[in-house]
């Protein structure tokens, strides 16, 4: 695959020439919203038909050899893809690119949010074949523990069934001003209203047609980390053949009393799970200081931490279709897709610049006496946490969430042979 980044004084004409492709579809691909204006920094996806690199970590007993069977690729195409590898002296935890016809597999999952836009459903026609699971976001329970649904996730659940996409229903510690550690703990705590959750969790889940039950509760109290661990426990005795998909806080170390990553105890809740979500997002984070959303340096500690303890058949990790526009010197912010900051930059004449430690993009723009700036992702960025996942072998990726436009990230995994189950 190629990747352009825009040079001062090009244009679409010039760039598409150099390719051999049509202007309209490096626009389409990459959501443009003309064929006229683009800026320097700006990184395009250039659609063509050549396979993805891989990336491979060398274990005990490799040899080029062995790898380019497994690839079935040669050594010498390996080599020419690593400049300065020297083949008698590979060493274990060394990274290399590996051109290859075999396409990287893992799975994918989607968050959905009923309402969150009009057109999700035929979104999600168009997303279906990168999709191993959606998690329907319209649930939430009651402060004696009893689960409800509050979005209209019926269509949902049929479409994607039709697609062959796993519907998971998706539980939240939600309450009228978000998510409430009131309610999570309390519920926890208690056997009965602990019973009174997997009870009504199960039969909604079978009643409503899902094919399994994801648990996305936060800023559990640290107190209730042995109670939580308890509760996921009964949920995966009950479920029968439903899969149980648990959501937990990125954390590069264990800190038990945190507020907000103390309950997730990762080696218990992956032996009862079969997929644990660790949530590599929002490392800049709502009503901070500009920062990389899901820095690539970060990721990297989390996933190394997160395989000490999680199984990396187990293990996904998340990817925000998101990013974060923010008033600099204030907590004022606003939540906008990939695909809207990557056009705010362009409308706005901004230089979109790229960070080499997060693996990310941003830019700065004035409003008025505003001073903002904005994180987000690319095309960049996205094949740099891929990489990862291909490097560690990883179960696969979730996303927050459908109706925010990342045109990009979707184009990237018609290389991908996305899990079907």
């Amino acid at each position: 695959m190629a990747v352009h980044v825009v040079r001062s004084g090009e244009n679409l004409w010039a760039i598409a020439r150099t390719y051999g492709v049509s202007i309209q579809s490096i626009v389409d691909v990459n959501g443009l919203p003309s064929t006229s204006l683009i800026i320097p920094g700006l990184a395009l996806y250039i659609p063509d038909q050549q396979p993805i690199t891989r990336y491979y970590k060398i274990k005990a007993g490799d040899t080029l050899w062995r790898i380019s069977l497994q690839f079935r690729t040669s050594v010498s195409s390996i080599v020419n893809a690593n400049p300065g590898l020297d083949p008698n002296s590979l060493y274990i935890g060394q990274n290399i690119n590996i051109p290859s016809s075999v396409r990287p597999q893992f799975s994918t999952l989607g968050f959905i949010v009923p309402g969150a836009s009009q057109t999700i459903l035929a979104d999600l026609e168009k997303m279906a074949p990168k999709l191993t699971f959606i998690a329907v976001a319209a649930f939430s329970f009651t402060e004696e523990g009893y689960a409800y649904v509050w979005g209209d996730d019926a269509p949902i659940v049929r479409k994607s069934k039709e697609l062959n996409v796993i519907p998971l229903l998706l539980i939240q510690n939600t309450a009228a001003s978000g998510f409430s550690k009131e309610l999570a703990g309390n519920v926890l705590a208690s056997p009965t209203y602990r019973r009174n959750l997997v009870a009504s969790l199960v039969n909604l889940a079978n009643q409503r047609g899902y094919g399994g039950i994801s648990v996305d509760l936060e800023f559990i109290p640290p107190a209730q980390r042995e109670d939580f661990n308890t509760f996921l426990c009964e949920l995966k005795a009950a479920m029968g053949y439903l899969i149980l998909h648990v959501n937990v806080h990125a954390k590069t170390e264990d800190l038990p009393t945190n507020p907000i990553i103390g309950a997730y105890d990762y080696k218990t809740i992956a032996e009862i799970a079969d997929i644990v979500a660790v949530m590599t997002i929002d490392y800049g984070y709502p009503g901070g200081p500009p920062d990389p959303v899901s820095p690539l340096w970060w990721i990297a500690l989390v996933v190394r931490y997160s395989l000490t303890l999680i199984p990396r058949g187990k293990l996904q990790i998340g990817l925000p279709l998101y990013g974060h526009d923010k008033v600099v010197l204030t907590n004022q912010y606003r939540a906008l897709s990939v695909l809207d900051a990557q056009n705010l930059a362009i409308s706005a004449g901004s230089v979109i610049q790229y960070d080499s430690a997060a693996r990310s993009p941003w830019f700065r723009y004035w409003k008025g006496t505003e001073e903002h700036i904005v994180w987000f992702e690319d095309i960049r960025s996205y094949i740099e946490k891929y990489r990862l996942i291909d490097l560690y072998q990883l179960y696969g990726a979730t996303y927050w969430q459908l109706s925010l436009k990342a045109p990009q990230n979707w184009a990237y995994l018609d290389k991908v042979d996305v899990i079907k189950l």
